[in-house]
């Protein structure tokens, strides 16, 4: 079913984050106390919104319709870096968007990895092509600590017993608080 999505206010390089409905992206929502578990940089191509994103299987771009039918009741928010990027900053994070494509997705959730998952495949290419940090590394001791209330459980059970503590990452949640970003839509 498509329904109407109000791009008006979109601009290429705009981040848009979701809620995907399935039990380990539900389990990243939870631990980091966030209505977030997915995000992809938008990009207007030939005249249709795509999500430069990471998913399973590999890094690609989405149509902006079937980024958003994932998610949880159609949810999304849009935000974008400030100061506004210049059209130089947008070749700049396309290309190095462009040459991500067909990576392979890191169900780990180790940042020092060549593989992606979502939230590094954004860092990356905003830190490494213009130098801006949307979001904060850290450790998994420190993502979990941040919520005593959140369940190990889960985590225990998808690291086969032993939840990598020291493990670099990056989380959704980091980068949809991060307030270098403005809220766009939602």
């Amino acid at each position: 079913m498509h329904s109407y999505i109000d791009t008006s206010a979109f601009k290429d390089g705009d981040i848009i984050f979701t809620s995907i409905p399935n039990r380990l992206y539900q389990s990243v929502e939870q631990a980091t106390a966030s209505p977030v578990s997915h995000v992809g940089i938008l990009f207007n191509i030939n005249g249709e919104w795509f999500v430069a994103e990471s998913k399973v299987p590999f890094s690609c771009y989405t149509p902006l319709e079937q980024f958003i039918a994932r998610s949880k009741d159609r949810w999304f928010s849009v935000k974008r870096v400030s100061p506004t990027l210049s059209q130089k900053h947008l070749v700049l994070l396309k290309n190095f968007c462009d040459q991500r494509m067909g990576k392979l997705y890191h169900f780990g959730f180790k940042y020092k990895s060549k593989r992606q998952f979502c939230s590094k495949f954004v860092y990356d290419a905003y830190t490494i092509s213009l130098g801006i940090e949307v979001g904060k590394l850290q450790t998994f001791r420190e993502l979990l600590a941040a919520n005593p209330k959140a369940s190990r459980t889960f985590w225990r059970c998808w690291f086969l017993g032993f939840i990598p503590w020291n493990r670099v990452t990056i989380s959704p949640s980091s980068q949809y608080a991060d307030e270098r970003l403005a809220f766009i839509s939602n």
